[in-house]
C-alpha cells in the first residue's frame, strides 16, 4: 500500500515515511490494517489508549487487550467496528465501544473506521481513528449529578433567557408555584409576577445583562391558583462557553413560614414588653395604695410582701409544666389557692372554708385582678372576721346564669359586728375598682352581726378582656 506524495520532485524521502511521521504526531489515536485486518501501523496515542503495544502484522483488527460492547458484554475483536468496516467495505461513524487495558482500567471511545481502496477498486486495508470519550463521560456524569441535585432541591430553580422566557423548571418550582414544566416552559416569567410588581422584571433582566448577581431579594409571586406567596429570590447570569450572558438562573425559596415566625416573635416581644410594664405598674400600685393604710416601714413591707405572694401563687396556676406557655385556670382553683394559708385546704376535714356551685375559666389580667381581690377579702377575714377565730367558717357559693355570674361570700362564727365600718382601706378600694372597671358588675356588703356577707355580681364573659387599673 502506497500513498502519492504532494512533493513529486522530492524522490529521496519515501512518501510513506513522511505520512507515518504525520500520523505519529497526531494527538488522536490512529492505526491502519491490511485487507485481512492485521495491524500495519499505530501511533503513540493509540498505544497509550490501549495500554499495550500490538504486534505489527500479527495483532488483528484492534490493538486493545480486550473490547467491551456498550451493553457490557465481551466483544470479540473480529466483531469490532473496524472488522465490520473491512467485511462490509464501508466506513462506520462513531461506533461506541469500551477498551479494557491489561491493568483492568476501561476507556469509553468512539471508533471511526474507513476502508482503503486502490485505484482499481481493490481493498488494500483500513484506517481507524479512536476518539477518547473519558472527558465527555465525566462531563455527562457531572451533568447528571447536577440535574439530580436540581430536581431533588426543595427550592424552586428556574432558568430563563434574556427575554424573560422560561427555559428550565424543576420539581421544586412545580411544588412552589403549581405549574408543571410542560405548562410553564416557553412562557414569560411575568406569568408568576403580580400586576403591582410587574416593573421588577425589566430591572432584574437589566442587572443580569450587566453581569450582576442578585442575592436574597424578597418579593411576592403568584401561584397557578392565583394565591400569593412570599419568596426570597436569588438570580445569577448564565454564560455560554464563550462567556457571553445568555440568560439567568433563579432560585426561589418560600419564606411564608419564616415570615409567620418573625411575626410571632414580634408579637411575643410586644406581649412581653406589655406584661413587664404591667408588672411594674402593678407593683407600683400595690406599694402606693398599701402605704395609705400603714404607718411604719415594717407594716408596709409586710403588707406588700403578702400581696405579692398572693399574686405569685395565682401566677403559678397559669404557667404550664414546661414553664413557657400561659394557660387559663378556674375561679374555684384560684379561690382555694388564695384562702388556703388562712383557712386550710378547702373541702377537707381540717378546713374552715368551702367553695361550691358553678365554676368559670379565667386567664390573662383577670387572674391578677381576682387574686388581689380574693387576697384582700381573705386577709380581712383573717384579721377581723370569721377566720380570726378558731370556730369561724367561710362559705363561698357561686352561681352562673347566662353570662352573669354571682359569688356570695359568707362569714360565720367569728367576732360579732356591732356596726358597719365607717372608713375604707386599700382592700375596699381594690374590690370596688375590680368590680367596676374590669368586671363591669356590682358588689353588695351586708354587715350582719353574726358575720359579713358579700354578694359579687358580674358579667363573666368580659373577665378576660380588660386589665385592672389600680390607681
Amino acid at each position: 500500500m502506497s500513498v502519492k506524495s504532494n512533493h513529486e520532485n522530492d524522490t529521496s524521502i519515501p512518501v510513506a515515511w513522511r505520512l507515518n511521521d504525520v500520523l505519529e504526531a497526531m494527538p488522536g489515536a490512529i492505526y491502519t490494517t491490511d485487507a485481512k485486518g492485521l495491524i500495519t501501523f499505530f501511533n503513540t496515542a493509540a498505544a497509550d489508549l490501549w495500554g499495550v503495544k500490538p504486534q505489527l502484522g500479527k495483532s488483528e483488527f484492534c490493538g486493545s487487550w480486550r473490547l467491551i460492547s456498550p451493553n457490557g458484554d465481551l466483544l470479540p475483536h473480529r466483531e469490532c467496528p473496524l472488522a465490520i468496516s473491512l467485511r462490509e467495505q464501508r466506513p462506520l461513524k462513531g461506533q461506541e465501544i469500551v477498551v479494557e487495558r491489561p491493568d483492568g482500567t476501561r476507556v469509553r471511545l468512539h471508533s471511526y473506521p474507513s476502508p482503503i481502496f486502490a485505484a482499481n477498486g481493490e481493498l488494500l486495508g483500513a484506517v481507524n481513528t479512536l476518539v477518547d470519550l473519558s472527558q465527555q463521560t465525566m462531563a455527562d456524569e457531572s451533568s447528571a449529578r447536577h440535574n439530580a441535585i436540581v430536581e431533588s432541591s426543595d427550592d424552586a430553580i428556574i432558568a430563563k433567557d434574556l427575554n424573560g422566557t422560561i427555559t428550565n423548571w424543576n420539581l421544586g418550582a412545580q411544588h412552589l408555584f403549581g405549574y408543571t414544566a410542560d405548562e410553564i416552559i416557553g412562557k414569560s416569567v411575568t406569568t408568576l409576577i403580580p400586576q403591582d410588581r410587574i416593573d421588577e422584571e425589566p430591572a432584574i433582566l437589566q442587572r443580569i445583562r450587566n453581569g450582576e448577581r442578585i442575592e436574597h431579594y424578597e418579593t411576592v409571586r403568584r401561584r397557578k391558583d392565583g394565591s400569593l406567596v412570599e419568596i426570597s429570590l436569588s438570580v445569577s447570569p448564565i454564560r455560554n462557553r464563550e462567556g457571553h450572558i445568555i440568560g439567568a438562573a433563579k432560585i426561589a425559596r418560600d419564606i411564608t413560614e419564616r415570615r409567620k415566625a418573625e411575626k410571632q416573635k414580634d408579637l411575643l416581644l410586644r406581649e412581653m414588653d406589655h406584661r413587664i410594664k404591667n408588672l411594674f405598674a402593678l407593683a407600683n400600685g400595690v406599694i402606693t395604695l398599701s402605704a395609705r393604710s400603714t404607718t411604719t416601714a415594717a407594716e408596709l413591707a409586710c403588707m406588700v410582701t403578702a400581696r405579692m405572694n398572693a399574686l405569685a401563687k395565682a401566677h403559678s396556676l397559669t404557667v404550664s409544666r414546661e414553664g413557657n406557655n400561659e394557660q387559663p385556670t378556674t375561679l374555684h382553683t384560684l379561690i382555694k389557692t388564695v384562702i388556703a394559708p388562712y383557712a386550710g385546704e378547702p373541702d377537707t376535714a381540717q378546713s374552715r372554708a368551702s367553695v361550691i356551685g358553678s365554676d368559670i375559666t379565667i386567664s390573662g389580667s383577670a387572674v391578677t385582678s381576682f387574686a388581689l381581690l380574693l387576697h384582700e377579702l381573705a386577709t380581712n377575714a383573717a384579721k377581723y372576721g370569721a377566720l380570726s377565730s378558731a370556730e369561724g367558717k367561710l362559705d363561698i357559693a357561686c352561681h352562673q346564669s347566662g353570662e352573669m355570674f354571682t359569688l356570695v361570700w359568707n362569714e360565720s362564727n367569728g367576732p360579732s359586728i356591732p356596726q358597719p365600718p365607717t372608713t375604707s382601706g386599700f382592700g375596699t378600694m381594690l374590690v370596688k375598682a375590680t368590680v367596676r372597671r374590669q368586671l363591669h358588675g356590682e358588689i353588695i356588703h351586708d354587715w350582719k352581726p353574726e358575720g359579713l356577707s358579700i354578694k359579687l355580681i358580674f358579667n363573666w364573659a368580659g373577665t378576660n378582656s380588660h386589665s385592672l387599673p389600680l390607681t
